[in-house]
């Protein structure tokens, strides 16, 4: 993940582009990013852009915004895949010069200004988190909470029923010891799900 960012490269052949960097963990997010960055710089003719979200590469996407096809987003998104960084947007905004770039010249451009943006933002780690379901009964309720304990995980809800049903989040480099540490303190009697 990075810090919010803003660079603005040279101009080339009169065309200025601009690249903001944002944080962004959910595609709701990222859309609400680029609607920003589209409403501050709304005279401007391109905002391209790319995202990912998440380290697996499942959430990722780009956009030309007018361009020619691959000629920008692509670039960016090849850019925050080559910075191995996820959690964010790049919007790259482009205020025509007046002369034509080609397709070679445009991925040029865009990639690069991303890139640069990108090895000027403060880079934040944070851990990935997994969200899962968990269901097991009352009796191994301490030994849960132990095994949950050590593991960093964080309860985002629980419901008491005739068992104990929970979901919650754990960084995913924790997970498989959870697993390994629930189904050992309960004899395999907790249920576990992924929650997506």
């Amino acid at each position: 993940m990075v810090a919010a960012s803003h660079f603005e490269d040279d101009p080339i052949k009169g065309s200025r582009f601009i690249a903001d960097v944002i944080p962004a963990a959910e595609p709701d997010r990222a859309l609400e990013a680029i609607e920003g960055v589209r409403a501050v710089r709304s005279d401007a003719r391109h905002h391209c852009w790319a995202w990912r979200l998440d380290p697996e590469g499942r959430e990722v996407r780009s956009n030309d915004d007018g361009e020619p096809g691959n000629s920008a987003g692509a670039p960016i998104l090849r850019q925050i895949e080559g910075h191995d960084l996820c959690g964010l947007v790049v919007v790259v905004t482009r205020y025509f010069g007046g002369v034509k770039l080609g397709v070679g010249g445009l991925i040029r451009a865009y990639g690069g200004a991303a890139g640069r943006a990108l090895d000027r933002a403060r880079v934040v780690e944070r851990a990935v988190l997994r969200r899962l379901s968990i269901r097991y009964p009352y009796e191994v309720s301490g030994a849960v909470e132990g095994a949950l304990a050590r593991n960093g995980a964080i309860a985002l809800r629980s419901e008491y029923g005739a068992e104990v049903a929970a979901e919650l989040s754990v960084p995913i480099d924790a997970e498989a010891d959870l697993r390994a540490q629930l189904r050992d303190a309960s004899a395999g009697r907790v249920r576990i799900a992924p929650l997506e």
